[in-house]
């Protein structure tokens, strides 16, 4: 899965058509974006709600001092704020604690000032809480999450992307404390074995996002196959600590599997796509980077995996013609598959025609394709409407074949990237801080 910086909205000083409105729901007020509203304007807009008001989003706008927040003393029946991207004061935060008494969500994503102070003022006053987002609030330390877990037991939804600060220790509190928990976001955590192992006794979980967490092994993802039964989705980007054992663990634990991210977990190998290959209802996987991987598994995952909808194999230099064959055959609700800097050739490309419904297709630095194999394979995948093609095709290809499938409703995308070496986990993370930073 390719992970990108989030870019936050245009900035507006006035409310365009998404901001100021309620999209047709007249419990929602969403202003994001719209950084000169004033407490002054707010408080208007709170007394216009006639206190019925359920949901607000200033994402992105004005600095949530105390005399914003305090605007909302007119709205005692709001449920969820979303302040993604704010400068959130410690005494802002406190006065929404004072008059949002009906808070069940609070959304902090981004809102870098964010500290234990303000987090926890707010916590202990709504243990009734559900749905917290703290992504990337790189402030915040073991203080919070001891907060969380001791105010908010009845928490569903915990996202705390990048919270660095955040000892591995703090994670086993989640688990103690937290168990009616259904998504965790700790991707670029310090959570460990110990802290996975805790976090498996939230039995309901459904979604767990763990990429880029670098402390955990085998053992601790094994404990959430053997436990959490109704997981649906487990995000494990670059976490290079996993291999075999942890897919047939999940594979056995979690048969409703429904996406799997492995990218870059360089040690998995065949036999954990057969593994995986035994949860019918898979419908993504994300495998980019495994280099152990080949076309036995590949024609495993299609056998099995019926539902596949989106495959992403880039990198995966074992994977050639041989592993289309059954794709071609079995997977016939394939809308989308990244095949860049595999071993496809021309003949594997044209096989992918039988699939009706493919929508998107990335092909970069695929050494056996040709222009004629290319211009073949494009004619008869009627479907497409996405291809990422590398430039120097460009040139290869008559124009008029593009003309002809741009008017079929195909979108081209020219990538003029070279191949680049893969970096050490570590060197990989510390350069993505660097660009966070």
């Amino acid at each position: 899965m390719k992970r990108q910086k989030t870019i936050p909205p245009n900035n507006t000083n006035n409310m365009n058509n998404n901001n100021g409105s309620n999209n047709g729901n007249n419990n929602k007020l969403e202003i994001s974006s719209c950084q000169n509203i004033s407490h002054v304007g707010l408080s208007a807009l709170a007394s216009c709600s006639e206190g019925c008001l359920e949901q607000l989003v200033l994402s992105y706008g004005s600095p949530v001092t105390l005399a914003l927040a305090d605007s909302l003393e007119k709205l005692p029946t709001l449920q969820s704020i979303k302040l993604d991207g704010c400068l959130v004061t410690c005494a802002g935060l406190k006065s929404i604690g004072n008059w949002c008494v009906s808070l069940r969500e609070l959304s902090l994503s981004k809102c870098v000032e964010v500290t234990d102070e303000g987090l926890s003022s707010i916590l202990k006053k709504h243990k009734d809480l559900r749905k917290l987002d703290i992504t990337c609030c790189r402030k915040i330390t073991y203080a919070s999450i001891a907060q969380i877990s001791e105010s908010c037991t009845a928490l569903t939804s915990l996202k705390m992307e990048s919270c660095t600060l955040v000892p591995r220790e703090a994670f086993v509190l989640i688990g103690q404390r937290c168990q009616t928990l259904e998504e965790i976001d700790i991707t670029d955590n310090e959570v460990d074995d110990e802290g996975l192992n805790s976090i498996s006794r939230c039995s309901e979980l459904s979604s767990l996002k763990l990429g880029i967490c670098l402390n955990i092994t085998d053992k601790g993802v094994v404990n959430i196959g053997m436990r959490c039964m109704k997981l649906l989705e487990l995000d494990l980007y670059r976490c290079t600590g996993i291999s075999d054992s942890s897919m047939s663990a999940i594979a056995r634990g979690c048969p409703g599997l429904e996406m799997i991210n492995i990218a870059y977990c360089k040690d998995i190998t065949d036999s954990s796509l057969i593994s995986l290959s035994k949860c019918s209802s898979l419908n993504t996987i994300e495998s980019r980077g495994c280099p152990l991987i080949t076309s036995l598994g590949l024609a495993a995952i299609a056998m099995g995996c019926k539902q596949l909808t989106k495959l992403d194999v880039k990198k995966c230099s074992n994977i050639d013609d041989a592993g289309m064959i059954p794709l071609a055959h079995f997977s016939q609700n394939l809308r989308q598959i990244n095949l860049s800097y595999s071993s496809v050739t021309d003949v594997g490309l044209l096989s992918l025609a039988s699939i009706s419904c493919l929508q998107s297709l990335t092909i970069l630095h695929l050494k056996g394709l040709s222009p004629n194999g290319l211009a073949a394979a494009l004619l008869a995948c009627g479907g497409l409407t996405k291809v990422k093609l590398q430039t120097t095709f460009k040139s290869l290809l008559p124009h008029a074949l593009f003309e002809h499938l741009e008017a079929r409703g195909c979108v081209f995308q020219w990538r003029d990237k070279f191949f680049r070496a893969e970096l050490d986990p570590q060197c990989w993370k510390i350069q993505l801080e660097d660009i966070m930073q």
